[in-house]
């Protein structure tokens, strides 16, 4: 049960407010958006979904940029209303199909009929967007797609010809084409979030993949669609390992660690032949729901070192690289790394030849920023960081990363094909399937050195084609460092090892 239900922009302003049962102040959406934004200035970074104000509980959700979000006094489920404000979220955008403040103004006798039918004195009725088409009968004014701005990862298939055509995320369930007629297409998209933690040596702590098979379909008549995926999928830690890293993108063995199905799903022949049959229902929703947990390949490799370099002063080297083909584009990639609160300035130095890169230091909330345009091979970052006090090693980072890339999947989960049962001969509707990788948790931690330790000043990770040899070097009794010396005389930190003194002792 909730109390209001309400839609603010990013700059605060009303534009969805509904008022259900009248225990809750009018102000409720100043006060919420004011305790929003200024919620940083405590220190306590962004705001949670769940919080509570002079006994009223709010509950808010970010989509597309806008705050969705509800009151109550009573005592509910907050996993139960972030729920809700996700499915009116995705039930306002089938109607829509493009979700921004331009549409909702627009829409808002449509919006407001729809939220009538979804919540009755604040009891949720029905969330099927296939329930609501026999109640609502407004139609929606289209929005123009092309003078939205990117909001989300979808955005990426707009651009280039070679791309799926952008209907997919700016397209009515209920609207047809102009002229009246309807265009019969559908579109599955294989999602995937990956969480990777790296050791302060490069090697793999813990990784795991949340992912999901979204469809959404504009075939008329609701006929039966069958989805095969691979067939040597297995469920359960009874199944064979995914540790062979041949091939990053082609189908091989999938083990998930479990999975849970739509409630159209049939299960008839999954075990069989690994094929998914369902009526599709209106709208947006998950076909499949998986998760593993087991070692995988990960698209980006991230190196970090901090050292010291003089009193009050440390460099940072950040090293990405790339693990998949050529061919794959990855966008949207942020690199972050927190610094000691008394940090007082920072100097960039990016590697030659770096073009579409930004570099920043948040002053406000000590933290380092490079932003990548295009991931390639192999980059790096030097930022030289000036503090009051000491102890710099300890409280920098670790480095977090996010990224979007189209087209890949880390899981080699893949789409067979896309079967529709037609009603006739003639029926030639449009397949459109794509994979998305987003990073959840992308977190390396860093290597501390200090005075005692490698006395480089500066590394550069820039690796030749052609090297010279290799060379051992000791510097520090505890600690061995494998160093690469280029034919130009440059040296690149590549593995720190950790002795004990019996093994210094050859015991």
């Amino acid at each position: 049960m909730i109390s209001q239900f309400f839609v603010l922009s990013q700059r605060g302003d009303n534009i969805v407010f509904r008022d259900y049962r009248g225990e809750v102040q009018k102000g409720s959406a100043e006060i919420f958006f004011r305790k929003v934004k200024f919620w940083k200035e405590d220190g306590e970074g962004d705001a949670p979904p769940v919080f509570n104000v002079d006994g009223v509980n709010y509950f808010h959700v970010k989509v597309a940029g806008l705050l969705f979000a509800a009151t109550t006094r009573a005592n509910v489920s907050p996993s139960f209303v972030l729920e809700l404000l996700q499915r009116i979220a995705r039930v306002i955008k089938d109607y829509l199909g493009v979700l921004n403040e331009d549409s909702l103004r627009k829409n808002f006798v449509l919006v407001y009929e729809l939220l009538d039918e979804v919540i009755d004195f604040g009891y949720v009725q029905t969330t099927s967007t296939e329930v609501l088409k026999s109640y609502v009968f407004n139609e929606p004014l289209v929005v123009d797609a092309s003078r939205m701005p990117p909001l989300g990862p979808a955005a990426i298939f707009r651009q280039g010809t070679k791309r799926m055509p952008g209907t997919a995320i700016t397209k009515s369930v209920v609207a047809n084409e102009p002229g009246g007629r309807k265009r019969e297409e559908i579109f599955v998209d294989v999602i995937e979030k990956i969480s990777v933690t790296f050791s302060s040596s490069g090697y793999i702590l813990t990784s795991e993949i949340d992912g999901t098979i979204q469809m959404k379909s504009y075939l008329t008549g609701n006929p039966e669609i069958r989805v095969a995926l691979n067939e040597d999928l297995s469920i359960g830690q009874g199944g064979r390992s995914i540790h062979d890293y041949s091939s990053s993108f082609g189908a091989g063995t999938v083990t998930l660690d479990d999975c849970n199905f739509h409630e159209s799903v049939r299960l008839d022949s999954f075990d069989i032949d690994r094929t998914l049959t369902m009526i599709p229902p209106d709208g947006e929703f998950s076909v499949m729901n998986y998760r593993i947990t087991q070692e995988f390949k990960p698209p980006f490799r991230i190196n970090t070192l901090v050292e010291e370099a003089g009193l009050l002063k440390a460099e940072v080297i950040i090293k990405v690289r790339a693990e998949f083909p050529s061919s794959v584009s990855a966008n949207t990639i942020l690199v972050q790394m927190p610094l000691p609160a008394y940090t007082i300035r920072a100097s960039f130095e990016l590697e030659p030849g770096t073009v579409g890169n930004t570099t920043d230091f948040k002053e406000a909330n000590k933290r380092l920023e490079w932003g990548l345009k295009k991931a390639r091979m192999l980059s790096s970052i030097l930022s030289e960081l000036h503090c009051r006090y000491r102890n710099i090693l300890k409280e920098a980072g670790p480095v977090s990363m996010t990224f979007t890339i189209s087209m890949y999947n880390a899981s080699k989960l893949q789409v067979k094909y896309l079967q529709i049962v037609k009603k006739t001969k003639t029926d030639n509707p449009y397949r459109w399937v794509r994979y998305i990788t987003q990073a959840n948790s992308y977190v390396a931690r860093n290597v501390p050195i200090n005075g005692s330790g490698v006395s480089t000043s500066k590394l550069n990770f820039e690796v030749p084609t052609m090297l010279k040899f290799l060379l051992l070097e000791v510097k520090s009794p505890y600690f061995l460092f494998l160093i690469l010396r280029t034919t130009t005389g440059q040296k690149a930190l590549i593995m720190g090892v950790k002795l004990s003194s019996s093994e210094l002792l050859g015991e």
